[in-house]
């Protein structure tokens, strides 16, 4: 029985794969937090691996506080840097499959079209530097490994942008969202459940890819679907980011193309708002 190691087990991508994986009795699944994987400790980290000795590794795991990353630069890099390169290594010279989470964060959001994976890649805050760094990382020390960068990614698990919504919509009688930054939600029980076809297809095609769900859309507009599913009262109004600003600058547009994934992996990706319903049953 082949077994896989999740790194990040408590977050979002880890909680739903537990979710899914009591479907898969065919792999032994082990679900790792920051105790039994210290991606902050990559000495500890190498022993880790060498103890539980996975056959696929799916890389769950990161830093992902994206302002504090401004001040908290050698950590961020440490977890979404150093510990991949060490997983690549590691998966590469022990044959071991390996699919590493990344983020649209690594463009620079000045596009008006949709990202492919050709993209030319441009960060403009740390937390971008840090996965960008882990994914160059990734590539050279296991050309066999898969990177699938996502964005805008929400769950019933952890702390994001849906789960903020609902608490403040029906705390307050009205919000503001920022509506100049457009790009597309990713149901993190929708990922999950890609990564597993992706483990489980026919053939093994290697690089980089991405995933969301579809719609092209703003955090504004993301609000007014969650009001509509909540069926809250809260007044929602628009405002530019200019008006909102945080520590890390944010892409202004990340929109990603999946046709890569669609047709190498033949993934049937549903529209955000099908997906978010999900979530709200």
């Amino acid at each position: 029985m082949k077994k896989i190691l999740v790194t990040g087990a408590n977050g979002q991508l880890g909680s739903e794969l537990s979710v899914l994986s009591v479907s898969y009795p065919e792999f032994e699944w082990i679900f790792a937090d920051r105790t039994k994987v210290t991606l902050d400790n990559v000495e500890l980290l190498k022993n880790q691996l060498a103890e539980i000795r996975p056959d696929i590794i799916f890389n769950c795991g990161a830093y992902t506080a994206v302002d504090k990353a401004e001040t908290e630069k050698e950590l961020a890099f440490t977890v979404n840097h150093l510990a991949v390169e060490l997983i690549s290594k590691y998966t590469f010279k022990n044959n071991i499959k390996l699919i590493h989470i990344s983020t649209d964060y690594v463009f620079d959001g000045i596009s008006s079209s949709a990202l492919n994976e050709e993209t030319e890649t441009n960060p403009i805050n740390v937390y971008g530097e840090s996965k960008l760094a882990g994914e160059s990382a990734c590539l050279n020390e296991n050309p066999n490994a898969i990177i699938i960068r996502t964005s805008w990614v929400y769950s019933k698990f952890g702390n994001n942008f849906v789960k903020t919504m609902q608490r403040l919509m029906q705390e307050r009688d009205e919000i503001y969202v920022v509506n100049d930054q457009i790009g597309s939600p990713t149901y993190a029980a929708d990922l999950a459940q890609v990564m597993i076809d992706i483990l489980r297809f026919s053939n093994w095609f290697p690089g980089i890819y991405n995933y969301s769900n579809e719609g092209e859309i703003s955090w504004y507009e993301f609000a007014l679907s969650i009001k509509e599913f909540g069926n809250y009262n809260c007044n929602v109004g628009g405002i530019p980011s200019s008006s909102y600003p945080t520590p890390a600058k944010r892409p202004n547009f990340s929109l990603l193309d999946k046709k890569k994934i669609k047709e190498t992996y033949n993934i049937q990706i549903s529209d955000y708002k099908k997906s978010l319903k999900k979530m709200f049953i």
